[in-house]
């Protein structure tokens, strides 16, 4: 019994609600009507806001998704660059490699660079000045992209880098896209630069060395002059 007076006082004050909804939706009308002239401006600036308003959130819209793609297609591009030129340094023998990344040294600026080119280098494949003085030596590792930089190579470096040639910058680069985890931890806590194929990439492209050098392992190396 309850239940039923509920509904029907809900019914009765819903039929309610609709009813003055209704007289005041008419008497909007009504006054709209009689002050027409006065309304009709108003409505037009609305409507052309609202026009203007809308047009202007479409635009902004629109540039944000051309600026993203933009961006998208810039990343696209400069990767694609970047594989064309490793393309071609992966057609090279480990020579002509190790050759390459002496030439390198030299576009950005260091001196005395000599190319071991032999085996029994004890991990000096390149060795060079820094503009400011710093010993670089340089350990080269052909290999291919899907490969890894793998500990024990890391730990024969490490070993001769700075006890056998004196490193103030010890840099390992490589072709290949990664180094393992226990290797990239160990050029880090030894001071040494890991140079994977993207960073690789990005020196052959034209970014300079000392760019690089604090990008994957600190090796910062103290500043002194070359030997005589």
């Amino acid at each position: 019994m309850a239940r039923r007076q509920r509904r029907r006082l809900k019914k009765r004050t819903r039929r309610q609600l609709q009813g003055w909804g209704a007289v005041a939706v008419l008497a909007a009308v009504v006054w709209v009507v009689g002050n027409w002239s006065k309304v009709w401006p108003v409505l037009v600036a609305v409507l052309a806001a609202a026009v203007v308003g809308g047009a202007g959130w479409a635009l902004l819209r629109a540039h944000r998704l051309a600026v993203g793609q933009d961006r998208a297609w810039r990343a696209q591009e400069e990767a694609r660059v970047r594989e064309l030129s490793m393309a071609e340094v992966d057609a090279l023998s480990w020579q002509e490699f190790e050759t390459y990344i002496a030439e390198l040294c030299r576009r950005d600026g260091c001196t005395k660079v000599v190319v071991s080119g032999k085996s029994g280098d004890l991990g000096a494949d390149v060795v060079g000045y820094l503009a400011d003085g710093r010993k670089l030596v340089v350990q080269c590792k052909k290999y291919a992209p899907h490969r890894s930089v793998s500990s024990q190579d890391m730990q024969k470096f490490v070993g001769t880098a700075r006890l056998e040639h004196g490193a103030d910058v010890a840099l390992f680069v490589t072709t290949c896209r990664a180094f393992t985890r226990d290797a990239l931890g160990l050029a880090l806590r030894q001071d040494v630069v890991a140079m994977h194929r993207d960073l690789l990439g990005s020196w052959v492209k034209g970014a300079h060395l000392e760019t690089l050098i604090p990008l994957n392992g600190s090796g910062g190396g103290t500043r002194r002059h070359p030997s005589a």
